[in-house]
């Protein structure tokens, strides 16, 4: 495998020939808002729990998502994440009472927000006739959720895990959008958050990559701080056409 170092050099260095890009979502895209923490308390809270915190099962979701190695993309594992984040806070667990309330949460504009830097760089994308595309480890939520939040009608291809049956870092997930867009897939970038899922999936399945990290301040190789970023970048490349 190659060396980290070298992984960025050869996601970023190589912007001539783009000829599409595919974007993750939660949290390249759209974030929960104003957090997970939060809208599990407050549906929580109109069950009669009133002791679980937002920054308690803040905490909660992150470790309880980091000891998990299937793809969250059925709503069986969604119902028993959520009884591990709940265990020994509620009883019954919320399989058994307030979860399918708390899933259809997330199915709603509501509980989220796009990033102040997407439309316009969809837009710009868009005004240079460059296909885009979704790539996104989710479940079956995804698209009224797109359609909710005005975001649907940018991209020629949506493609999710729990539709293949593949999730990210998996190459057949990215192969499979570049089989959408009807593109090689050494002219696709593919922007994403995760470094696993969207930097070294991309790269191994011949993509050309940038993971997006919003709280740093500084761009690197590999690296780019705002999707606004991604104007500079294909601004200064010549297109294939």
């Amino acid at each position: 495998m190659r060396s980290r170092a070298a992984r960025e050099n050869a996601a970023v260095n190589r912007p001539v020939g783009i000829r599409a890009v595919s974007f993750d979502v939660g949290g390249t895209l759209i974030r929960p808002w104003p957090s997970v923490g939060h809208v599990y308390a407050e549906v929580a809270r109109q069950h009669g729990v009133r002791h679980a915190t937002p920054e308690l099962l803040d905490h909660r979701f992150r470790a309880a998502w980091a000891r998990r190695d299937q793809p969250h993309h059925t709503r069986e594992q969604w119902r028993d994440l959520v009884d591990e984040i709940f265990a020994g806070l509620v009883h019954p667990p919320p399989s058994q009472t307030f979860f399918p309330e708390l899933y259809d949460r997330f199915s709603q504009a509501a509980a989220w927000r796009v990033f102040d830097d997407v439309r316009t760089t969809l837009g710009f994308l868009k005004r240079r006739r460059i296909p885009l595309a979704v790539i996104s480890n989710w479940d079956d939520r995804l698209r009224p959720l797109l359609t909710a939040l005005d975001l649907q009608t940018w991209f020629s291809s949506i493609v999710i895990s729990c539709e293949i049956g593949a999730a990210k870092p998996s190459p057949v997930i990215f192969l499979e959008a570049a089989r959408h867009l009807g593109l090689p897939p050494q002219s696709i970038l593919h922007i994403g958050d995760s470094e696993q899922d969207d930097l070294e999936g991309a790269l191994a399945a011949g993509f050309m990559a940038l993971r997006i990290d919003r709280d740093r301040t500084t761009r690197s190789d590999g690296l780019i701080t705002s999707l606004e970023e991604v104007k500079q970048i294909l601004g200064c490349a010549t297109l294939a056409r």
